[in-house]
This record gives structure tokens, C-alpha cells and sequence, in this order.
């Protein structure tokens, strides 16, 4: 470790700035690249607000580079390490997350901006304003740059520079490759699905109120009232006033919302079979391939066989849930002679199910036993080993 007297010296406020700012972005890195996909997800949503289109195809690579990215500027911030390069690295990047969601907030695109995955949730103004508070603290650092003191000598702190290069990119690569290390999606396992689907007594839905422009017609004075002060008034029995225009609605106060609320489940003749799937009593198992046309085959082949032996040894049930057409998911299960039923559900929810394009779920009672990666798909008997040997 450096013993250099200006470390002594460095005022107490940039060593507040530089820890709070270093300590955060590694955060925010981590619960990012803790699941990339799901923030590969969101930053397509981004480049098609934002006509960028052409982007989409690196979304995956651009999320953990990004994810990665703060990491390693947060923990080259807090050592000390390259410390005018790290500024201006700290700077460019905030710049660009405050413009996003500069734009999200004040053109209402994208709703929830992902700047801590789904761990913490943030609104749009929200996360604006996070971004406007860190940029304050970056400009901050920035200015002071040259003050900032290594913690090491320059080699040793380009190394441990170079291992959390490293190992950040190489957990974004593992997250992405066998499924987030910490579920924080409502389909974690343990959930029970129709619980997290429902409302509870008395709970409060979202608050909206209506705006009346309104005019009078003998003198042309102009009003703006809200619902209640409009009924509460009886301004409305009063022919003299008239109501221009329609009335606005504004959303006044979140009120509860269920963990999932867009998950509906139906065969190919638009027949609901949410409840029916998702009430099963015995272990049954859900096969998630949202998108059949960039799914793994090789995968979807192999569960097809495990399907078949758990179905005619243990008379399991497996179905298989998509978001694509009908008549694609039927070609596709001809194809690759699928025994298993296939059901249909929109791409959204299949997404937050589990991030793997197949993954499996084993199902009882609508409550997740588990759930896997089509890189960890469990063997024929692990799986009787583990769940079936004593039933």
C-alpha cells in the first residue's frame, strides 16, 4: 500500500464524494450485471424510443460492457487508481445516464429506467433526479481530479484494476449464461404465481383525477377544477358554465399493484387456461421458449426427451409456454416431434420468468420449485432423485 502524505491531506469532503460516488456505481453495476439480460432487455427499449434500432442486436454486449464499466470506474475511483482518466470516464458516463433519463421522465417512454435492475425500482423523475445529484458529486471529483491519491503504488494498482476488469465481465458472462445469482423478478423461486397475481381486500387502487376546463357563457370567464371541486361546487347544475373540451385525467398517487399483473395463459383458440395451469396440484414442469425463431434447439431437444421419460415414468405433465403464432409454434413442434402441449402468453411475462430462452420451471400448486437454464438443465435422474424417488 502507497504511504503518501497527501492522502492525509486530501480534503475530507472529496474523500466523501469519491467513497459515496465509488460505492454507488459499483452497486448499480453489480445489480445490473447480476442479471444482464433483463437490462439488455431495457436497453432495447431504449434504442427504439430513441430510433437506434440497429443497436438491438448488440444489446446484450453493450448491457454487460456497460454494467462492467461502472464497476470498474467505482473501484478505480476508490483506490485511486488513474484518477484523471477515471474522472472523465465517471463524467461521460453520468452525462449519458442523466440523458436517458432526462428523456424517459419528460417524454414518459420508458417507465421504469432499470438504473438498479429490478432490485430497486425507480420512476423516470426518479432516477433523473438520482442522476442529477450524482453528477453534482462527479463534477465535484472531477474538478478536484488531480488531487485524488492513489491507495497503491501504480503497478499494484493497475493489476487490481485489471482483475476487476475481469471479474466483472466474467460475471456478467456467467449471470447471462446460468441465470441471475440473486432473483429479484416475482417469478424467484418459492413464489406461489396466483398469490403474486392477486389484489387484496381493501387495498387502494391507483388514484386519477380528472380536469374540467370550464367557461362561462355570459362573461367568458375561464375555470380549471378537479372532479371532486367540480361536483362539490354543483358548478355543474349551473347552465351559465360549460365544460370545453374533454376532461384531462392525471394520475394523482400509486395505489397497490400486484407483483404480476399481465401474465394470461391460452391455447391456440384463444381459450384460457391461466388458472388451470397454474392450479395444479401435482409437481408438473413449464417450459419458457418466448421467442421459438432465437431459441436453443439443441436445448428444446433435450427437454423434449426428458418430457417423454418423466411422462411415461412418472406421468409428469410438461407444457410449453411462447409468445410466438399459433401456426409457427405448431410447425416448430412438428419439426422437432414435441410431446408436450404448447400454450401461448405474451412475450413480457415469459421474459421475467426466467432469463433463458428455454428455461424450465417444476410447478406445484402454482408455487416455483425451482427453475433452470437451459445450460443447467438437470439430468433425467437428478431430477427423480431429488423430487420424484419417494413419491
Amino acid at each position: 500500500m502507497k504511504n503518501n502524505s497527501d492522502n492525509k491531506s486530501a480534503p475530507w469532503w472529496l474523500w466523501a464524494c469519491r467513497i459515496f460516488v465509488g460505492v454507488l456505481f459499483i452497486f448499480s453495476g453489480l445489480v445490473k450485471i447480476n442479471d444482464p439480460l433483463g437490462f439488455s432487455y431495457k436497453l432495447e427499449e431504449y434504442f427504439e424510443v430513441l430510433h437506434l434500432t440497429f443497436l438491438s442486436g448488440f444489446a446484450l454486449t453493450i448491457a454487460i460492457l456497460l454494467c462492467a464499466l461502472e464497476i470498474i470506474l467505482g473501484f478505480a475511483l476508490l483506490i485511486g487508481v488513474r484518477s484523471v482518466k477515471v474522472a472523465w470516464g465517471l463524467l461521460l458516463l453520468i452525462i449519458f445516464f442523466a440523458f436517458l433519463t432526462f428523456y424517459s421522465a419528460v417524454f414518459k417512454v420508458v417507465q421504469t429506467c432499470g438504473c438498479f435492475g429490478d432490485a430497486i425500482p425507480l420512476t423516470p423523475w426518479q432516477s433523473f433526479s438520482k442522476d442529477l445529484f450524482l453528477l453534482v458529486l462527479v463534477l465535484v471529483i472531477f474538478k478536484n481530479r488531480k488531487k485524488i491519491q492513489p491507495l497503491f503504488i501504480a503497478k499494484s494498482g493497475d493489476q487490481l484494476l485489471l482483475a476487476a476488469t475481469i471479474v466483472s465481465v466474467g460475471v456478467g458472462l456467467y449471470t447471462y449464461n446460468f441465470s441471475p445469482v440473486i432473483d429479484f423478478l416475482p417469478y424467484k423461486i418459492g413464489a406461489n404465481i396466483p398469490d403474486e397475481m392477486k389484489t387484496p381486500p381493501g387495498a387502494k387502487p391507483d388514484e386519477y383525477e380528472l380536469t374540467y376546463n370550464l367557461k362561462n357563457k355570459k362573461t367568458g370567464e375561464t375555470k380549471v377544477m378537479n372532479d371532486k371541486e367540480y361536483m362539490s361546487s354543483n358548478i355543474w347544475k349551473d347552465n351559465n358554465w360549460q365544460v370545453v373540451g374533454e376532461p384531462e385525467r392525471r394520475f394523482v398517487k400509486k395505489g397497490f399493484a400486484p407483483k404480476i399483473q399481465d401474465l394470461t395463459i391460452h391455447d391456440a383458440q384463444g381459450t384460457d387456461y391461466t388458472k388451470e395451469l397454474l392450479s395444479n396440484p401435482f409437481d408438473n414442469f413449464m417450459i419458457v421458449a418466448y421467442d421459438l425463431r432465437e431459441t436453443n434447439e439443441n436445448a428444446i431437444d433435450r427437454l423434449n426427451a426428458l418430457a417423454i421419460n418423466l411422462s411415461s415414468n412418472y406421468g409428469k405433465r410438461t407444457v410449453m409456454l411462447t409468445s410466438n403464432s399459433a401456426q409457427f409454434a405448431e410447425a416448430f413442434a412438428k419439426k422437432h416431434n414435441l410431446a408436450f402441449e404448447i400454450f401461448y402468453a405474451d412475450e413480457v411475462p415469459l421474459k421475467s420468468m426466467v432469463r433463458a430462452n428455454p428455461g424450465i420451471l417444476l410447478l406445484k400448486n402454482g408455487t416455483i420449485i425451482n427453475k433452470w437454464h437451459y445450460h443447467s438443465i438437470p439430468k433425467y435422474d437428478e431430477l427423480v432423485k431429488q423430487y420424484f424417488q419417494q413419491q
